[in-house]
């Protein structure tokens, strides 16, 4: 008589991880600007995250993993890990805050590839603070004015993303982007920028990061750590407000200190959900 084939082990069962989806830099859903946010229970590879991100399909997917002296912070669009994002950074701080993670006094600690940010509760909005990226002026790259149907507009470059500054704020407005040819620009993305017309706002903006696996962001925290500088010595001011004319469109208080700039935002939790596996 044959013998029994051995049992083969179970395997071990992995935990659920916390998922949630979160407007940030709105104070309703469906406006700002979505991130995915993710709780990690221990180190996932690189793959893993980049497929989930592409999976999502959300401008940013945030993963948290809990550290003795904070939290490690990794960032992905759909196509590619990037070194620093505003908006999935405030959705991470609200994150925490909600959970319960941290208590409504508690600075939110992120250990990123940008080095050690921070956020603070100060009533409904969250405070970042975020190295501040300076641009300036360069001859523009081949391809970019044409990009935006921009001839003769003003350009400058932070080391990351390209800035574009048209004369009025129905120009950004009006800008029908060829992603063709902003795709072949060398950067993670492009600012374009331009006096506010609206009586809440100093300026307004927009972020085009085709590169990035994002044509159009909605709202871009940090756009907003070169708009805050570059509109603070042209405006005379320290603290602003900006506005991202962007389809869902946003607002980000910004406060430029030295090198530093604070972002101030609120955020709404749209969705609550387990990852299984």
């Amino acid at each position: 008589m044959p013998n029994p084939s051995p049992r083969r082990a179970a395997k071990p069962k992995v935990p659920a991880l916390e998922l949630w989806l979160i407007d940030a830099f709105t104070d309703r859903a469906f406006a700002g600007n979505p991130a995915a946010v993710c709780l990690l229970e221990s180190e996932r590879p690189d793959p893993w995250m980049q497929q989930l991100a592409g999976e999502l399909n959300q401008a940013e997917t945030a993963f948290l993993l809990r550290r003795n002296d904070g939290f490690g912070l990794r960032w992905f669009t759909p196509a590619v890990e990037v070194d620093l994002c505003g908006h999935a950074t405030l959705a991470s701080a609200h994150f925490l805050w909600q959970k319960k993670l941290l208590t409504p006094k508690a600075k939110a600690r992120f250990h990123t590839r940008s080095g050690l940010l921070t956020a603070t509760k100060a009533g409904d909005w969250i405070v970042l603070d975020f190295p501040a990226t300076p641009a300036a002026v360069v001859e523009p790259p081949p391809y970019l004015l044409d990009s935006l149907r921009s001839p003769g507009a003003e350009v400058l470059f932070n080391g990351t993303d390209y800035m574009v500054v048209l004369p009025t704020a129905a120009k950004v407005r009006g800008i029908k982007a060829d992603y063709r040819l902003l795709s072949a620009i060398e950067a993670r993305g492009v600012i374009v920028t331009a006096p506010s017309d609206q009586d809440d706002a100093d300026f307004i903006s927009r972020f085009f990061a085709p590169q990035s696996g994002v044509d159009e962001d909605s709202v871009t925290g940090s756009a907003h750590c070169t708009l805050g500088p570059y509109w603070g010595g042209r405006l005379d001011l320290t603290e602003m407000t900006g506005y991202q004319a962007s389809r869902r469109g946003g607002r980000v208080r910004v406060e430029v200190a030295g090198d530093r700039v604070r972002l101030g935002g609120k955020a709404v939790t749209v969705l609550k959900g387990k990852l299984e596996g």
